[in-house]
C-alpha cells in the first residue's frame, strides 16, 4: 500500500540559504549545522528520516541523505541503524563570553512559610485523582470535548456537588441553580458585576478580612463599608439599608477564626429580607473542623436571599482553579448575563474528574484523611507555643490567631524575617476604615508548610516570639 507522504516521521523547519549560486546540499546541510550549533534543534533531536525531509522540501532524498552523511563525518549528527537520525550530544549553544562572575540566583522567597490561605500541597490525593480523570475520560461524551454549550458547567459536576453540599453544608443546591467558575474571585468578579448593574453602591464586609476580595468590588466600583468583628464573628446588627449586600465567612470567620453565631445569623437574614439585600457566604474552610459540631452553611436559613460559594482550594489544591456558586431562583439569569462563567472556568475534563471523585466517595475519604492530618498540626502548635501566647480560633480551619503582648507585634514580624520565616501579622487583615481593636497577633497558616519543612518551620516561629 503506497504511504502518504502525510504520514512520514516528524516536522522539521529549516530555511535554506541558495543565494549566490548556492548548491542545493550545500545550503541543506549549513541549515542543519547552524540550527544544532546554535541549539535551535537540542543535542538527542531526533531528526526526520531523508525520505520524509525529501518530500517536505520537495527535494531529491540522495540529497538529504548526503547531506545528513556530511554532518554525521563532522560530529554534528549520529546516525545509529534502529534509532535514527538524531543532534549529537558534542553539539552546544554558542553562548556569548561572561562578563563577570557566574552568580547565582537568589531565593524567590523566605526559606520557611505560615502564611494563612493555602494547604498543603503535598497532601493533593495524586492517585486518587489520577484514577477519577481515568473513568471521565472513558465515560465523557463526545460533545464534552466541544466548546462548552451550558454557561453553568458540565451537569454532572453540578449535580455531585448538588448532592455533596446537601448533605456535608447543609446546602439548598438545585443542580439547574449551580454556576460553575474559576474560583471564588471569580464568583465574586461575577456577583459584583451583578450588584453595579443592579445600582447597588455600597457592600458591608467583615472589619478584618482579605484585602484582595474588598480590592476586587472595589475596582468593580462598589464602596466597602466595615463590620465590626468580635468574638461572635461579624457584628451582623450593624447592616444598614445603605448596603445592598454584605459578604461573610460565617463557618470560620477569616482570620479571627471565630463562627458566626446564630442570633447574627438570624440578624443578617432578617436585614436581608427586610431591605432586599443579598448575602455573599464564603464557606471558608467550613469542612475543616476538630472541636466543635459541624456548622451548616447559612445559605439554608434563606436560599433565595444568600448566594453560597465555595471553592476546592483548601480540600484539594489551589491549581485546579475551580469553585461554585448557588445563586437564587431571581439572581441567576442575571449572574449569567454578567459574563459566561466557562469562560474562565477550568476544562470540561477537570470538571468531570471532580465529579467521579465526589460521587466515587474519594472526596470525603480525603477531606477525612486531610482533617486528621491538619489537627495533628495544629495540636503540635499549641503544644510548641501555646505556654507562651495565646492561642485561638482553632477549632476548625488551617490557621490559627496567636496573640501577642500589646505592641509586639511588628516586631514578632521583624524576628520571623530574621528566622526567614514569612508570617502575617492580624492588622495586615484591617480594613481602612475598621476601628482599631488594640489587638496585637499573628496568624499562622499551618496548612501551608510540606510535611518535610513542618518540624523547622514550626522552630522557626518557636524563635519568633517573644
Amino acid at each position: 500500500m503506497t504511504e502518504s507522504w502525510a504520514t512520514f516521521g516528524a516536522d522539521l523547519h529549516l530555511q535554506l540559504d541558495l543565494t549566490a549560486g548556492r548548491r542545493l546540499r550545500a545550503g541543506l546541510t549549513e541549515a542543519l549545522r547552524e540550527a544544532a550549533r546554535s541549539g535551535r534543534l537540542a543535542a538527542g533531536t531526533r531528526l526526520p528520516s531523508s525520505r520524509t525531509l525529501a518530500a517536505d522540501l520537495g527535494i531529491a532524498r540522495n540529497t538529504v541523505a548526503e547531506a545528513y552523511a556530511e554532518l554525521v563525518a563532522e560530529g554534528w549528527l549520529t546516525a545509529r541503524r534502529g534509532s535514527g537520525t538524531r543532534v549529537a550530544e558534542r553539539a552546544r549553544p554558542r553562548r556569548p563570553a561572561a562578563a563577570g562572575p557566574v552568580r547565582r540566583p537568589a531565593r524567590s522567597g523566605p526559606a520557611y512559610s505560615l502564611v494563612p490561605g493555602s494547604p498543603d500541597l503535598g497532601g493533593f490525593p495524586r492517585a486518587a485523582w489520577l484514577s477519577a480523570a481515568r473513568r471521565a475520560l472513558t465515560d465523557a461524551p463526545n460533545e464534552a470535548f466541544g466548546y462548552a454549550a451550558d454557561p453553568r458547567g458540565r451537569v454532572e459536576l453540578r449535580r455531585a456537588l448538588a448532592g455533596y453540599l446537601a448533605r456535608a453544608r447543609g446546602v439548598y443546591a438545585d443542580p439547574e441553580r449551580i454556576v460553575l467558575c474559576a474560583g471564588f474571585r471569580h464568583g465574586l468578579t461575577l456577583l459584583a458585576g451583578v450588584l453595579r448593574a443592579r445600582r447597588v453602591r455600597e457592600v458591608a464586609v467583615e472589619g478584618y478580612g482579605l484585602d484582595f476580595h474588598r480590592n476586587l468590588l472595589v475596582r468593580a466600583g462598589l464602596r466597602t463599608r466595615p463590620l465590626g468583628v468580635d468574638g461572635e464573628g461579624a457584628r451582623t446588627g450593624e447592616l444598614t439599608a445603605a448596603a445592598g449586600a454584605v459578604l461573610l465567612t460565617p463557618a470560620h470567620q477569616f482570620p479571627t477564626g471565630v463562627a458566626l453565631t446564630p442570633a447574627r445569623r438570624a440578624a443578617a437574614v432578617d436585614w436581608a429580607r427586610t431591605t432586599g439585600g443579598l448575602i455573599l457566604e464564603d464557606d471558608y474552610d467550613g469542612e475543616f473542623r476538630y472541636d466543635r459540631q459541624p456548622v451548616g452553611a447559612l445559605q439554608g436559613l434563606d436560599p433565595d436571599r444568600v448566594v453560597y460559594l465555595g471553592t476546592a482550594s483548601k480540600s484539594l489544591a489551589p491549581g485546579l482553579r475551580m469553585g461554585w456558586m448557588v445563586v437564587p431562583p431571581g439572581l441567576l439569569e442575571e449572574v449569567l448575563a454578567a459574563g459566561r462563567p466557562t469562560d474562565w472556568a477550568c476544562g470540561a475534563l477537570d470538571q468531570l474528574t471532580l465529579a467521579q471523585f465526589i460521587t466515587s466517595g474519594a472526596y470525603d475519604r480525603h477531606v477525612r484523611g486531610m482533617r486528621l492530618r491538619y489537627r495533628r498540626r495544629r495540636d503540635e502548635l499549641v503544644a510548641a507555643v501555646g505556654d507562651r501566647v495565646g492561642v485561638s480560633g482553632i477549632a476548625a480551619g488551617l490557621h490559627a490567631v496567636l496573640d501577642l503582648p500589646a505592641g509586639s507585634e511588628r516586631v514578632v514580624l521583624q524576628s520571623a524575617a530574621w528566622q526567614d520565616l514569612a508570617l502575617h501579622g492580624l492588622a495586615r487583615f484591617r480594613h481602612p476604615e475598621a476601628e482599631v481593636s488594640g489587638r496585637d497577633a499573628v496568624v499562622v497558616g499551618y496548612g501551608t508548610p510540606s510535611d518535610s519543612a513542618w518540624s523547622p518551620t514550626l522552630a522557626a516561629l518557636a524563635a519568633a516570639l517573644p
